[in-house]
């Protein structure tokens, strides 16, 4: 792989490689980690718009619209509209649920060791990470 001194692209790099590392933990659940990952803010969340959905998890609202179309698809979220016809209230479907508690155990297991790969430097670069989100235009 080629150095680089670029943040950005040093960042996008990482972040795929991470998103690999816990894909591979998901492999054969049916769910990507940006959909695990989401299912999982969606439980915490509780039923919300996908505007004020993708407000809180610092993601756009067509990515939101798009990963959340998918897990409608496969009846792991419901979503109803509201008085605006142009707003949709999403939330976890019970099928939802069981798949978060199927697939937690490969997901902490994946924590697991990436929490053991950093050691005490977890702490530090979770603290850079925020800075970083700080910067979102």
């Amino acid at each position: 792989m080629l150095p680089t001194v670029c943040a950005c692209t040093k960042l996008r790099r990482s972040a795929r490689a991470v998103t690999a590392f816990y894909d591979a933990a998901l492999e054969g659940s049916g769910l990507s980690t940006p959909q695990f990952s989401l299912l999982r803010l969606l439980d915490r969340s509780g039923p919300c718009s996908l505007t004020a959905f993708a407000e809180r998890t610092g993601h756009d609202r067509t990515t939101i619209s798009r990963t959340i179309g998918a897990l409608r698809e496969q009846g792991l979220v419901r979503a109803a509209e509201c008085g605006d016809q142009r707003a949709r209230i999403v939330e976890i479907a019970p099928a939802g649920k069981d798949a978060i508690a199927r697939c937690l155990p490969a997901w902490e297991a994946a924590e697991h060791r990436i929490d053991t790969l950093l050691g005490a430097d977890r702490q530090a670069l979770f603290a850079l990470l925020d800075r970083i989100e700080e910067i979102r235009p």
